[in-house]
């Protein structure tokens, strides 16, 4: 499948560019207090400049008989990547810029809210374009990089989303370092999110589908320090603590493991999260332990795997809002198997056709299914939901259109929750073409 873009930023139509001030200001700073420095071989030397072009087309197929029967859209998205290189010296000093920009291309009132494009709370119309500016000022020490203003963080806590148009990005400041063989560092402040179909930068908030916690709480920012351990090439380990203030606060274990077995190899991925309230707990009670196992096994173009997550406490999983816990829910379509006390089964298998003489080109066949679930605003208890899943994806290896991915997704989820709750029965199908090409 080919990969998905990870940086952007939005405004629509009828809203100008937002710059944020402490980033202006570190633009202006760096102007005019090291501009000899900016022409220095290194900042310019090692900048580089891409423009990805996404098309996504995205369709929710609703099969529960609500009023709302479909959620149908198109659009085209691009995004601008500018980063430059670092100053010489032992601290080096550098400046990123990314702009992205959306395209409608088709969407009407009565099925738009798909989250490709922002929406009209009055009259449910999606905006013709939007597009978002995002500058990022960036300092090296040795093997160490700070990085503030736009950032995006992909760690197990908050990851943010690939999963539309445009992706998602933070206002913060973010720290990592590789100064010890083998061990990555990571600790960050942050206390704006903007989300894939938002033209700026908003308060964070706790994900509440199915009403689980107060989703109009927000905080006024998050921290989190944490850290990868590759032990050695077939071993890692990370832990990670994030407190997210005034909502929950989280710390999540993992481990990843490669044992070679016959002709093939085995994989285990375990993963843990434990949640609790944090401060005032405006979001409401957090009690949370969530536990899972995915075991792999990858012979030729051949993977299969099975997993089992468990999930304990009086509450759900808690996330921010508009993004994704690495796991076992990561990239599925319709739901998040996140519910309270859910247990969930899973079972994937890829194939990459590269094995067949046919570079390129993957697949993927994915089942999960969640059992035991409690809804606690709906009074419901011992609820189902499951979800199959098929993608076909393919990267032109040669020819004009080299380097050109086509992608296509479809699910289908049912479960048997009540009347109001926000995962309902559809049928989703999803395409993407996307392309990358470098500018200098």
């Amino acid at each position: 499948m080919p990969n998905l873009p990870r940086e952007a930023f939005a405004a629509t139509s009828a809203t100008p560019v937002r710059t944020p001030d402490h980033a202006r200001c570190l633009t202006l700073l760096g102007l005019s207090v090291f501009s000899t420095q900016l022409l220095a071989a290194g900042f310019v030397d090692d900048s580089h400049g891409t423009l990805t072009l996404r098309n996504y087309y995205l369709d929710r197929d609703y099969k529960d008989g609500g009023a709302k029967t479909a959620a149908r859209e198109w659009a085209q998205g691009f995004f601008m990547n500018m980063e430059s290189g670092y100053t010489e010296g032992k601290l080096g000093l550098g400046l990123d810029a990314r702009g992205l920009l959306g395209v409608k291309l088709d969407s009407s009132p009565d099925r738009s809210g798909t989250e490709l494009l922002p929406v009209s709370s009055s009259s449910k119309r999606a905006a013709d374009e939007y597009a978002r500016l995002g500058l990022t000022g960036k300092m090296r020490f040795s093997e160490t990089t700070l990085k503030t203003g736009d950032v995006s963080i992909f760690l197990p806590f908050a990851f943010a989303s690939p999963s539309r148009l445009l992706p998602q990005t933070f206002r913060g400041t973010i720290l990592s370092s590789k100064e010890i063989d083998g061990l990555t560092f990571n600790t960050g402040y942050i206390d704006r999110i903007a989300k894939r179909d938002s033209t700026d930068y908003q308060p964070m908030s706790i994900a509440s589908p199915n009403q689980r916690f107060n989703g109009a709480a927000t905080t006024s920012h998050m921290a989190y320090v944490g850290a990868d351990y590759q032990v050695n090439k077939d071993l890692s380990l990370r832990a990670y603590h994030a407190e997210v203030t005034d909502l929950y606060q989280q710390n999540t274990l993992a481990l990843l493991h490669n044992l070679s077995l016959g002709d093939g190899v085995l994989t285990t991925d375990l993963r843990s999260f434990f949640s609790d309230e944090d401060g005032s707990a405006k979001a409401g009670k957090v009690d949370n332990r969530n536990l899972s196992a995915l075991f792999s096994y990858r012979l030729g173009g051949h993977r299969l795997g099975l997993g089992y997550m468990h999930a304990s406490g009086d509450t759900a999983t808690p996330y921010v809002s508009g993004t994704e816990l690495m796991g076992m829910s990561e990239l599925t379509m319709s739901s998040d198997f996140l519910n309270a006390k859910e247990r969930t089964w899973q079972a994937v298998y890829d194939y990459d056709f590269a094995a067949a003489g046919l570079p390129g080109l993957k697949s993927r066949l994915r089942y999960v299914r969640g059992d035991h679930i409690e809804l606690a605003a709906f009074n419901a208890e011992d609820r189902k939901e499951r979800e199959f899943q098929m993608e076909l994806g393919y990267v032109v290896q040669s020819g004009p259109l080299k380097n050109v991915g086509l992608l296509a997704r479809k699910s289908i989820y049912r479960n048997d929750f009540p009347t109001g709750a926000a995962f309902r029965d559809e049928n989703q199908t999803r395409f993407l073409v996307t392309y990358t090409l470098p500018i200098w």
